[in-house]
C-alpha cells in the first residue's frame, strides 16, 4: 500500500515537472489550471525568472493560473472596503485609495506601511503575483501631507514647456514610488471645451496638439525610472474618450450636487472625435503608457464603458494598444441596471480591470457565473489577464514589490519644491498691465493685500489635494501660500498690510487682492455662473478706494467671466491653481522673472458666450470675439496688448 501510493506520488510529480518544462503553448486549456501550490512553484520557474522576457514569463504565469486567480487580478478594490487578508483571499490584481482614501496620520512612513500590508498578504498567495497599488496623483503625489504639490495641468499647459512637464512626471513618480505606490491615475488627457466643466483643471487645454504634447511627456517622465533604483512607475491616460466634450447638461449624476456636464453624453461624429479627442491617446500608446481608463461619459447615448468600438477596435486593435484598460470608479454598474448584463457588456466590450470600490464580490461572482455559462469566454478573460500580468513584469513589481524606501528623502524635497515654483512662475499668465503695475518693487513703502485667496492653501492648490474637494483651509506642510510668499520678498522696511476683506485705513501705492474659486473637483465643480463672487468684487471695490494702483491674482480652475470688474484693476494675472509653492507668484510679480504664461483655453467675456473655445470662436471679432484668445498672454511688463472693447451694454 505504501509503495503503491509512494509510485502515484512519483507520477504525479513527474507530470508537474513535465508541465513546468512546457511551453504555454502546450498548455491545452490554461483557464482551467488547478491552483499552484507552494511546492510545484520552484524558484527557476520561467515566470520566477527575470533575465526572461516579458512574454514569455507572462504566458508561464498565466498557464498556472486558475480562473478564481484570473478573476481576482481583473479586480480592484478600494482601500477602505476590503482588507490586506480580503485582497489575497480573492487573489486582487489591485487596490486604490480613492480621492478621500488618506490613512490616519497622512504621513510618507504610514503609507509606506499601509501599502506593503497589503502587498505582504498579496506575495503569500501560492503564486506570489504582487498587486499593483493606485492613487490619483493628479498635481504631485497630493495624497500625502508635506509631498510637493504641483501646479494642475491647466497651469501647466500655460507653461508650453514639455520637458518641465516630464520633470514633474518623474518627480511625481519618485515621491510616490517612496511608498510603493506605482500606479497613477493620470496623465487626464482630455480636451475640454466647455470651460463650465468641473474637471476643465485636469485638462492641460482646448486645444489638441498642446494636450498631446503635455500628456506625452508627462507619461515619459512618469515611467522613467528614476536615477538610483531599480523600480519604476506606471502612468494612465484618461478618460477614454471625449471626456472634456460632454454637452451641457446631459449628465444625470447627482454626487453632493447635480452634475451639469461631468458624465454627460457627447455628441460628434466620429470623425470630429478622432481628430479632437483621439490623437492624445495615439500618442500615449506610441509612449507606451501602462494602462488607459475608460470615460464615465457617453457618446451619442452609449456609454464608453460599453463601447466595444472604441476600445476593442479602436484602442486596441487600431492603435495597437498592448496595456490594460481600467473601469472608472463603479463605472461598469452604470452600462445597466441589470448587474450581470453591466459586467458582461464591459469585459466584452474591453475593459479588463473594473475599479469596484465595495462590491468586489458580488463583482467576482458574476464574473464566474458568466464564465460558466459561456457569456464571457475563456480568451476575454486571458487576455485581460496578459494585459494586466505584462503590466506588472514590465514595472518590475515582481522583483521589486514595495517600491523603493531610499526614495523617502524626495519626498516634498527642495529639488522637487524648486522644480514646483519654476512651474508656477512659467505659468502665470499676464493679462493686463497698465501703469507699469508690474512688477512692483521690493522696496515699496506701504502694501496693502488683500482676498480670501491670498493666504488660502486650499485655494491655492484646488481639488485632488489631500481629500477628493479639497478645502478651502487645508494646512499642507512645507507649503507657501502667497501672502506668506509676499512677505518673504518684501523688504523689511516694507510696511505690509492684510485684510481679506479690503476694508484698509489710509492709502498705499499698491494693492494687490487674490481672488478665485474654492476647491471642488469632477462633477461637484460643473457650474453655469462664471462670475466673481460677491466677496471677491467687494474685495476689489474695497482695495481700490484705498491704492493708487491695483493688482488682482485669480487663482481658479478656468478662466473666469472678469469683464464686469476688468476696468477696476490695473494689472491681472491669472495664476490657475499653483499648488504649494506660493514663491513662485512672487518671483514674477517683484520682478526677478518675466511672464512667459499663455492661455492654454479660451477667455470669455460673458457667460451667455459659453461654450466658447478655438474651434467655434474662429473668425469672430469685437464683442462675439473671446476677452482674450487663446494664446493670449503678455511676454513682460509693457502696456495692455490689446483694445479695450465696451461690451457691457
Amino acid at each position: 500500500m505504501i509503495i503503491k501510493q509512494r509510485t502515484i506520488l512519483s507520477l504525479a510529480l513527474l507530470i508537474s515537472l513535465t508541465l513546468l518544462s512546457c511551453g504555454a503553448e502546450e498548455i491545452a486549456d490554461s483557464s482551467i489550471a488547478p491552483t499552484a501550490t507552494s511546492a510545484s512553484i520552484s524558484n527557476d520557474s520561467i515566470y520566477k525568472d527575470s533575465g526572461r522576457p516579458v512574454d514569455a514569463r507572462v504566458e508561464d504565469l498565466l498557464s498556472r493560473m486558475s480562473l478564481d486567480e484570473k478573476i481576482g487580478q481583473m479586480t480592484q478594490a478600494e482601500n477602505n472596503s476590503i482588507s490586506s487578508e480580503e485582497g489575497a483571499k480573492y487573489y486582487l490584481g489591485s487596490v486604490l485609495s480613492g480621492g478621500d482614501g488618506i490613512s490616519s496620520t497622512n504621513t510618507i512612513g504610514e503609507w509606506t506601511d499601509y501599502v506593503k500590508g497589503y502587498q505582504d498578504q498579496a506575495l503569500q498567495t501560492p503564486l506570489g503575483i504582487p498587486l499593483i497599488y493606485g492613487v490619483d496623483s493628479v498635481h504631485g503625489f497630493s495624497h500625502v501631507n508635506g509631498a510637493t504639490i504641483f501646479p494642475h495641468n491647466i497651469g501647466l499647459g500655460a507653461t508650453r514647456n514639455p520637458q518641465l512637464v516630464k520633470k514633474i512626471g518623474q518627480a511625481t513618480a519618485q515621491e510616490m514610488l517612496a511608498a510603493g505606490i506605482a500606479w497613477n491615475f493620470s496623465p487626464v488627457v482630455a480636451v475640454p471645451q466647455d470651460i463650465r466643466w468641473g474637471r476643465t483643471y485636469e485638462g492641460f487645454s482646448e486645444d489638441t496638439q498642446l494636450v498631446t504634447d503635455l500628456s506625452s511627456a508627462y507619461i515619459e517622465g512618469f515611467q522613467t525610472i528614476p536615477n538610483g533604483t531599480d523600480v519604476m512607475a506606471g502612468a494612465t491616460a484618461k478618460h477614454y474618450l471625449g471626456d472634456g466634450g460632454t454637452k451641457f447638461g446631459t449628465s444625470t449624476q447627482n454626487i453632493i450636487r447635480p452634475y451639469l456636464l461631468d458624465q454627460g453624453n457627447m455628441l460628434y461624429d466620429e470623425a470630429t472625435v478622432r481628430s479632437l479627442f483621439l490623437p492624445a491617446y495615439q500618442s500615449a500608446v506610441k509612449n507606451d503608457v501602462m494602462s488607459v481608463m475608460t470615460s464615465f461619459s457617453s457618446w451619442n447615448g452609449t456609454k464608453m464603458h460599453a463601447n466595444k468600438h472604441m476600445i476593442t477596435d479602436v484602442l486596441k486593435g487600431e492603435l495597437g494598444f498592448k496595456g490594460f484598460v481600467v473601469s472608472d470608479w463603479g463605472g461598469i454598474d452604470q452600462i445597466d441596471s441589470d448587474y450581470q448584463k453591466a459586467v458582461m457588456t464591459a469585459i466584452n466590450a474591453g475593459v479588463d480591470m473594473n475599479m469596484v470600490p465595495y462590491d468586489y464580490v458580488r463583482f467576482i461572482d458574476v464574473m464566474k457565473k458568466a464564465v460558466a455559462a459561456g457569456d464571457i469566454s475563456q480568451a476575454r478573460i486571458d487576455d485581460a489577464v496578459r494585459r494586466i500580468l505584462r503590466a506588472k513584469f514590465k514595472l518590475g513589481l515582481f522583483e521589486h514589490p514595495y517600491g523603493d524606501p531610499a526614495l523617502t528623502n524626495t519626498v516634498g524635497s527642495d529639488a522637487h519644491r524648486q522644480l514646483a515654483r519654476q512651474a508656477v512662475r512659467e505659468s502665470l499668465v499676464l493679462l493686463k498691465n497698465d501703469k507699469d503695475a508690474l512688477p512692483i518693487a521690493k522696496d515699496i513703502s506701504t502694501l496693502f493685500v488683500a482676498g480670501h485667496g491670498a493666504d488660502s492653501m486650499g485655494m491655492q492648490s484646488g481639488g485632488w489635494t489631500i481629500t477628493w474637494q479639497g478645502n478651502d483651509d487645508v494646512k499642507l506642510m512645507g507649503s507657501t501660500s502667497i501672502l506668506e510668499a509676499i512677505k518673504s520678498t518684501i523688504s523689511s522696511s516694507t510696511t505690509l498690510k492684510f485684510n481679506e476683506t479690503g476694508k484698509f485705513d489710509g492709502a498705499s501705492d499698491v494693492g494687490i487682492v487674490v481672488v478665485g474659486e474654492s476647491p471642488y473637483a469632477e462633477g461637484v465643480g460643473d457650474k453655469q455662473d462664471l462670475r466673481l463672487t460677491a466677496e471677491d468684487i467687494s474685495a476689489i471695490t474695497n482695495t481700490r478706494a484705498h491704492v493708487k494702483k491695483l493688482i488682482v491674482i485669480i487663482l481658479s480652475g478656468r478662466p473666469m467671466v472678469i469683464t464686469d470688474q476688468f476696468q477696476d484693476a490695473d494689472a491681472w494675472v491669472a495664476a490657475w491653481l499653483p499648488g504649494s509653492e506660493g514663491e513662485g507668484v512672487t518671483d514674477v510679480l517683484f520682478g526677478d522673472y518675466l511672464f512667459t504664461g499663455k492661455l492654454s483655453y479660451s477667455w470669455p467675456r460673458s457667460n451667455a458666450q459659453l461654450p466658447i473655445n478655438e474651434n467655434n470662436s474662429a473668425g469672430k471679432t469685437g464683442c462675439q470675439a473671446p476677452l482674450f484668445p487663446f494664446g493670449y498672454g503678455l511676454g513682460n511688463a509693457g502696456s495692455q496688448a490689446i483694445e479695450w472693447i465696451n461690451c457691457l451694454n
